[in-house]
């Protein structure tokens, strides 16, 4: 399985800088403004935050940060993101937006980065010379393609001391914020959430699509979940975690039926949906906070925990759905990281 791995990320599609013309005029950066490079030049995101960006009605912190470079990248093994990269590429360059052949070539040239590759396995390697470039980095879903890598990628970038936060768009939709923030219910005792839910073969089950409605859930219930079961069928995965003092969430994903983006919230006060889907636009404002102020808005822990209950669904599948704990999908991942360092040393 490494080995297939690395063939994959050996045989990473690289778009030379001077292999697509354009006539474009370069991007103009305001004075001020921050300049934003983009990894990975393989998911409809990077063409919709950089419209949002580059807009010269753009408002507020989007006001304050500008796309000018790209790096293209590309799995060779997931259509996904290979088939897109030329389109993408050529979409950036006719809008002024130098591409460049390596991350590290790039990296002088911005302030801050997206990485925005649409498979997770090499976030990882693309994240490591940003971080050691000391650049605020936002990771698109799915931050990595492992429990291990996404715990990895936190832990080098506090070593360095370099921003950094993952999160879908559905976090910052205005119900299931208020939901965390302002809750009109009471206090939350439980939480059912369901998005799409398609998969890639190279990625545990919920991270290419289910992360979405996982996001929905950890932003409603918080990151104290202990354990984690799953029932999967062709059409349906169902996943129930169960929080600290006995809250109970759950997910479900759908790939057959009506498919949208939801929760249904439970409170001491009253039981109602909790929101949904808003677009892009609220998540690249955060962004944008991000970059300017250096903090992240999440706590990595939630993250990590979000990641090892969507890892942990995985477990419990081949278990037949016995429940995992959380603390132990942690622990296994962090003394796979230790082993990983030593070896590399």
């Amino acid at each position: 399985m490494l080995r297939s791995f690395l063939t994959a990320l050996l045989s990473v599609t690289v778009v030379s800088a001077t292999s697509i013309c354009s006539s474009a005029e370069p991007v103009k950066v305001p004075e001020g403004a921050l300049r934003a490079g983009i990894i990975g030049l393989t998911t409809s995101h990077v063409i919709a935050f950089t419209g949002a960006l580059n807009d010269p009605a753009a408002e507020g912190a989007m006001a304050d940060v500008v796309v000018t470079a790209g790096y293209p990248g590309g799995m060779a093994d997931n259509p996904s993101s290979i088939d897109r990269v030329e389109g993408f590429t050529q979409k950036l360059q006719d809008q002024g937006i130098t591409i460049y052949e390596t991350i590290e070539e790039m990296l002088p040239h911005v302030d801050v980065v997206l990485l925005e590759s649409v498979d997770g396995r090499p976030h990882l390697e693309q994240a490591k010379p940003v971080i050691a470039a000391g650049k605020p980095l936002f990771i698109d879903k799915p931050m990595a393609g492992s429990l291990a890598d996404v715990i990895e990628i936190f832990q080098l970038a506090e070593e360095a001391k370099v921003p950094c936060f993952s999160s879908s768009s559905l976090r910052y939709a205005s119900g299931f914020q208020k939901m965390r923030n302002d809750s009109p219910i009471g206090d939350i005792v439980g939480c059912d959430a369901y998005s799409p839910c398609s998969l890639e073969e190279h990625h545990p089950d919920l991270f290419w699509y289910g992360v979405h409605g996982c996001e929905i859930l950890f932003t409603i219930m918080g990151q104290d979940c202990e354990t984690v079961s799953c029932t999967a069928t062709e059409g349906t995965h169902f996943v129930v975690g169960t929080w600290k003092g006995g809250r109970v969430g759950t997910f479900r994903g759908i790939r057959e039926g009506k498919r949208g983006y939801g929760a249904m919230v439970f409170g001491t006060k009253g039981n109602q949906p909790g929101g949904d889907y808003e677009g892009y636009k609220p998540l690249v404002e955060e962004i944008c906070k991000f970059f300017k102020t250096g903090k992240a808005p999440i706590a990595k822990e939630e993250t990590i925990a979000m990641f090892a209950f969507m890892e942990g669904a995985d477990e419990s599948k081949r278990q037949g759905g016995k429940p995992v704990a959380i603390a132990d999908l942690i622990a296994k991942a962090k003394k796979f990281n230790a082993e990983r360092r030593d070896q590399a040393k």
